[in-house]
Formats: C-alpha cells, structure tokens, sequence
C-alpha cells in the first residue's frame, strides 16, 4: 500500500536539482519498484512510497518514505514534504494496491471496505494532494495503474474487479475536469503481471467457504485466473508503459499493457451471454492447464 520510514539517500536534494519529480506509490516491489527504477534511469528525483522496506537498490538511489495511502493527513504531509525539498511534483504514479478475492457471497464487508480505501480513496486523497501545486504550474501527469479487470470481471475477484473499475471511473472524471490546466490523467491497465500478487492474495482468501462455490476457489488457488501462469508479463514492461504514459507530449486515455490485455480491453463489448460462459469456463481450463504443464516440465 503505501515505504519503510523517511530514509534518505546519496541524491542531490534542495531546490538546485532541476530534475522532474516523480511520486510513486507502492514502490517496494512488483511493478512500484520496477518503475521507481526506469524513472531513476530516465534521470528523475524520485520519491519511492510503501508502507513496506523498499529494495536496498531503490533506497540508494531514491528519496523514500512511509506512506500508507489509507491515511489522508500522512498522504499530505508527504506531498508537502515533497514540495519542501524539492519545490515541484510533476508526476504522480498510483501503483499501490492488493487483493481482496473470494465470492461475492463470502466476502467480509470490512475487508471489501479497506480493499477500496487502498485501490480507490487512496488514489484519489493523493490525486487531490498534488493537484494544487500541478495546477499551478499549469502542468502535471497522474498515472493511475489498474487493471483490465476493470473490465471485466471474473468468479471470485468481484470486489478486486469493482474497485479497480471505481478508480477507473474516477480517472475518467478527472481527465474531463482537468482539461486545459495542462495537468493530464492517465490510466496504464495490465493484464496478469509476474509478481507475488497472487501468491499474497491466495493467502487472504475467505476461511469460512460457501461450498457451493468450491469450484471458484479452486481456480483462484490452483489456475491460472490469478497470475497467468505463462501469460503474465514482467513487471519491467509495465513500467516501460509507465514510463511512456508519463514522458509523451500527448498522452492517451489508457494504456493496456500486453497482446491479453488489449483483448479483455475490447471483449467487454461482447453480450453477457457470450462473456459469462467464457470467463466460467476458463477458471475450470486454467486448472488442467497448469496440471498438464507442470507434467510437461518435468520431461524438459
């Protein structure tokens, strides 16, 4: 969600280091970390955010600090902090997030509100942070990192899927709003990325189970609807589109990430009754298709 405590490290600081500004969220692995890295490469001042120790590499090489993105006044006093130093935010990368899975019917209402506070109030609370100053000087680049499931949702993800189409929404409104400001709001939707998203998300599953819906978690524990198995792309691409989202001179509205993703992105056009089948059924297919290739692994 949001780093590990305000470590400082062996980059310039002060209002003499003209370098553009980025403040990323989420940075301490997967795709937060990945992008703290190419923007440190493309010759930012970065500011890596987690409520987790970020990588030695990134805390040498970055400004980082603790930021749990739930908790409004520290969202602030880190943005503020941000513009003590270094007297700008030019970009604002919204990256941080979980899962909350299990059916709709299972789902504990208190862990569908805290899912939405992380993927969508906490977006926004920063959103509203950097705006003033970006306003002011009449240019700024929000990057919103969802998901394709936005989209479409699936068995067992409902309130992972409706939050992250919330923030969808909200970028959506917030593009229209901050038109002519110079201030733009981007949205970059991967599809399954290889990181430990799933393996942390597996564990968060309900403990008391529906059994009529034995089917649906066993898709999500033993398929491939959570990580892609050999679909998932790196995290390193979906920073590259990041990196794209926040550098170009015209930034478009969305950025899918990956052949799957441009698919699900424009397959939700298609009627329920041709969708829903196909999302049911290939929880079920992605299970005999890890079975077979597991199998097959041990032959090569």
């Amino acid at each position: 969600m949001g780093t590990n405590g305000d470590t400082e490290t062996a980059v310039p600081t002060g209002h003499e280091d003209n370098r553009r500004v980025v403040l990323i969220t989420g940075a301490a692995s997967g795709i937060g970390a990945a992008t703290a890295r190419a923007c440190v490469d493309r010759g930012w001042r970065v500011y890596a955010t987690d409520i987790a120790a970020v990588p030695a590499d990134i805390a040498q090489r970055c400004h980082c600090r603790e930021l749990d993105v739930t908790d409004a006044e520290q969202c602030q006093r880190v943005v503020d902090d941000i513009l003590d130093e270094a007297g700008r935010i030019d970009a604002l990368v919204n990256n941080a997030g979980y899962a909350v899975l299990g059916p709709v019917e299972d789902t504990d209402s208190d862990a569908q509100r805290r899912q939405f506070d992380v993927l969508v109030n906490g977006a926004v609370t920063l959103c509203r942070a950097v705006l003033p100053a970006m306003r002011e000087a009449g240019s700024g680049r929000i990057v919103n990192v969802t998901s394709v499931l936005a989209h479409s949702a699936y068995p067992g993800m409902g309130t992972y899927c409706a939050g992250k189409a919330a923030l969808e929404a909200q970028t959506d409104a917030l593009r229209m709003e901050l038109h002519g400001t110079g201030v733009d709001a981007v949205l970059v939707e991967p599809a399954w990325v290889d990181t430990d998203f799933a393996t942390s998300a597996r564990s968060r599953l309900p403990a008391d189970r529906t059994e009529d819906y034995a089917g649906t978690y066993a898709a999500l524990e033993s398929g491939w609807v959570l990580d892609g198995g050999p679909f998932a792309t790196d995290p390193e691409t979906v920073a590259a589109t990041i990196v794209e989202a926040l550098t170009t001179a015209s930034p478009r509205a969305r950025y899918p990430v990956g052949a799957f993703a441009h698919f699900v992105r424009w397959a939700h056009v298609l009627p329920a009754s041709i969708q829903d089948p196909i999302r049911r059924v290939m929880g079920r297919a992605s299970i005999t298709a890890r079975r077979v290739s597991d199998i097959l692994g041990r032959f090569r």
